[in-house]
């Protein structure tokens, strides 16, 4: 996810619009909107209208171009963290060895009375 928001922050975006009499008519993402008949049937008439009835609306987000980060540009604290923090997580996944119990060859002692029944304390 973190590889998506800085592609998604790093590319420049281009919306362009068409409008025809206030209403979307095409929306293009990267590349230029296509545009509606009215706009050819009012240039080849021959009427007394100054203004076209159709629009065209872009809008560009311009990305970031600065991303270039190296791990030396770091001071020492976060160089440091950062070693600590992967080698911590690469030993998260390590096998741990087994401890042995030494007293599983012993039985548990006998209890005299059945405490649960004395005091009457019961799981429901």
């Amino acid at each position: 996810m973190l590889a998506l928001l800085v592609l998604l922050s790093t590319v420049s975006w281009t919306v362009d619009k068409h409008l025809c009499m206030g209403k979307v008519v095409d929306v293009a993402f990267f590349a230029n909107a296509k545009t509606c008949s009215m706009e050819a049937d009012s240039n080849s008439m021959d009427t007394e209208f100054e203004k076209s009835c159709c629009d065209e609306v872009s809008f560009t987000m311009q990305g970031q171009e600065d991303l270039k980060t190296s791990f030396f540009d770091l001071d020492l604290k976060q160089q440091l963290f950062l070693v600590g923090y992967t080698y911590s997580y690469i030993n998260l996944f390590q096998d741990v060895d087994t401890v042995t119990t030494y007293f599983s060859g012993h039985p548990p002692p006998l209890l005299n009375k059945d405490y649960q029944v004395l005091y009457e304390t019961f799981l429901i």
